[in-house]
C-alpha cells in the first residue's frame, strides 16, 4: 500500500518530473531506513551515511549486486522536488542478490564507490518515504525505502 501511494505518481521516468515534496527537512530524513528485501540505510545527522546490502539503480539494479559500506549524503530541491543524493565511498562489502538476475552476458563487476539519487515524497498519510528508479528507467519500477521499525 505504502509503495502504491509513494510511486503513484512516477509514471514512466523518461516523463517521471518529480514528486513535488518541498518541505522535508534533513532533520526529517536522518534516521534508520530499510528496504523490504533487507537492505538497510542510516542517515546520520552530520551528513555520512551506512549502507547496508543496498541495490542499484537504473540498470545498474540487473547486474544483481548490492554493495555496503559507509558515505554521505545531502538533501537537494530541484524544481520537481526533493532528492536525496547518497554516495558509498567507502565499499565494505558486496553481496549477490538471490535469485540472480538472469542475464546473457556476465554482469560487469561491482563499484568500488556509487551514488543514488533518493526521491523524496509521502505517503497517504503524509509520512515521509525514499525511492529510486530500477532496471528500466522508463518502466517506472521502484525500489522503496521506508522507515525502519525499532526492533524488540
Amino acid at each position: 500500500m505504502a509503495l502504491a501511494a509513494l510511486t503513484a505518481c512516477a509514471g514512466p521516468f523518461q516523463y517521471y518530473e518529480g514528486t513535488g515534496v518541498h518541505d522535508t527537512t534533513a532533520a526529517d530524513l536522518a534516521g534508520a531506513w530499510q528496504h523490504a528485501a533487507g537492505a538497510g540505510v542510516l542517515l546520520r545527522q552530520d551528513g555520512t551515511a551506512l549502507l547496508e546490502e543496498l541495490d542499484g539503480q537504473d540498470f545498474d539494479f540487473d547486474d544483481g549486486w548490492r554493495l555496503s559500506g559507509t558515505g554521505t549524503w545531502q538533501l537537494t530541491d530541484r524544481q520537481g522536488g526533493q532528492v536525496v543524493r547518497l554516495a558509498l565511498t567507502a565499499r565494505t562489502g558486496v553481496e549477490r542478490r538471490s535469485p540472480a538476475p538472469t542475464a546473457t552476458a556476465s554482469p560487469p563487476p561491482p563499484p568500488a564507490a556509487y551514488a543514488w539519487s533518493l526521491h523524496v515524497g509521502r505517503d497517504r498519510q503524509g509520512g515521509v518515504g525514499l525511492f529510486f528508479f530500477t532496471g528500466d528507467p522508463d518502466a517506472g519500477d521502484t525500489y522503496v525505502l521506508t522507515r525502519a521499525v525499532p526492533g524488540p
